[in-house]
């Protein structure tokens, strides 16, 4: 489906917003972009004007309401008045992955999840590369209409494959867009604040089968072994374990028996328990499309771990340093503690979601202090400070340093926040980029 001659109105104006109002407007459409924020990026601002783009910054005004269709950012909230205003009207609303998706004409393999999305739609890219042309995008930091407007996409086009990374808030206005094979890969409580029961926020997350050819899903996440029916014609269960797959895990390597096929998992540079589903999911794709055992195993081995997922980026007289900023819910703490076979010293703390903090206490013997900062302390210390040793600290930087001081011989520092990083920091990346190089002076 192209869009052409169309008024498309665009809500918020950040880098899905700005791509998506480049790509509209390059096909020759109305555009007007609204974003009730003033603190806008200047360059986009500046740009779309040149390319004749009307715009408001600071107000959502009635405008908008004129357009056709209506590209909705994820970020902005489904209960404000504007978006009331846009039902009334009965004016179509679309994600910006589903509007890029319409004009593409490449095949899609789309990863949600609440945890892992981004190191499983990176080792997929990484592998499937040997052998395919492949892009990546969506919610790992690339908008699909950035990449479908730069690679003309909506042309002939040599590209194999895109690899899209879907959160829940993309999904909720994701109908139409169709997908080679479709990924979940877990369900944990997660964006409470935006959905009334993780059984809604599963149901968004479902929506990612929809269109779809192939449709996997994590066999050993117990909540989606509930709720998925693995009978279904088109419906194919993964596992770590056995006769799920093609790949397997046992006594430390990766296995497939029909292959003839194993390799160590200490040679594959990312770690964690929780980072092996991600590379058997992975390998099975890449298996399905056809990619060689060889160039699977190559593509693992030289595979480099992502910056604050399970990242150990320092040691010091036995003492390790993890940083796993990337971590805002209980579910990925959890995993992280179920990696470390040292005594922890960790850091939480932030925003605090929804979670139930009391769900670290399966791990208190691993743990000798939790420092807490920001505004989950109080949450937190109420929650473990009975079976725990709990320190609450305000400022982060002052927690790390709390922290250094409190690390023993053989033992882990765990940046593992459990939380939103909004409270002090812009994003997860600036906390951990922080968390190392308090830790990295430290010890200079």
């Amino acid at each position: 489906m192209r869009f052409k001659k169309k008024n498309i109105g665009i809500l918020g104006l950040g880098k899905s917003g700005y791509w998506s109002a480049k790509l509209a407007k390059s096909l020759n459409n109305n555009v007007f972009i609204s974003d009730s924020n003033k603190n806008v990026n200047q360059m986009f601002i500046d740009d779309l004007k040149m390319l004749g783009i009307d715009l408001e910054i600071g107000i959502h005004s009635n405008q908008i309401l004129k357009s056709d269709i209506i590209i909705k950012s994820p970020g902005i909230p489904n209960d404000l008045e504007i978006m009331k205003k846009i039902s009334a009207e009965k004016i179509p609303v679309i994600s910006e992955i589903e509007f890029a998706g319409k004009i593409s004409n490449t095949k899609n393999i789309c990863i949600t999840g609440t945890n892992g999305k981004t190191t499983t739609v990176s080792l997929l890219t990484e592998i499937l590369s040997k052998e395919k042309n492949v892009l990546k995008s969506g919610n790992i930091g690339i908008p699909f209409s950035k990449i479908v407007l730069e690679n003309k996409l909506y042309d002939k086009n040599d590209i194999d494959y895109c690899i899209l990374e879907l959160s829940s808030f993309q999904l909720e206005h994701c109908k139409s867009l169709k997908k080679e094979i479709s990924v979940i890969l877990n369900i944990s409580v997660d964006h409470m604040d935006r959905y009334d029961t993780i059984e809604e926020y599963f149901k968004t997350k479902l929506k990612i089968f929809d269109n779809a050819k192939y449709c996997l899903f994590n066999y050993d996440d117990n909540f989606l072994k509930k709720r998925i029916d693995s009978n279904r014609r088109n419906t194919i269960p993964f596992s770590i374990t056995k006769n799920k797959g093609h790949y397997y895990y046992d006594n430390d390597k990766i296995c497939s028996d029909d292959l003839n096929f194993s390799f160590d998992i200490d040679s594959i540079s990312i770690k964690g328990i929780h980072n092996i589903s991600n590379i058997i999911i992975a390998a099975d794709i890449a298996y399905m499309i056809g990619i060689s055992n060889d160039n699977i195993y190559q593509a693992l081995r030289e595979f480099k771990s992502l910056d604050h997922r399970f990242e150990h980026f320092h040691s010091y007289e036995g003492i390790d340093f993890i940083n796993d900023s990337k971590s805002t819910n209980i579910d990925s703490v959890k995993k992280a503690l179920e990696s470390i076979s040292k005594k922890v010293i960790l850091i939480l703390g932030g925003i605090p979601k929804e979670d139930d903090f009391s769900e670290i206490l399966l791990f208190k013997k691993n743990i000798l202090k939790i420092i807490v900062y920001g505004e989950a302390a109080d949450k937190v210390y109420n929650s473990l400070s009975k079976d725990i040793d709990v320190e609450r600290i305000d400022q982060f930087e002052n927690a790390v340093h709390f922290a250094l001081e409190s690390a023993i011989e053989s033992s882990v520092v765990l940046l593992s926040p459990a939380c939103a990083s909004f409270d002090q920091f812009n994003n997860y990346q600036e906390r951990g980029i922080k968390f190392k190089n308090i830790v990295e002076r430290f010890y200079a």
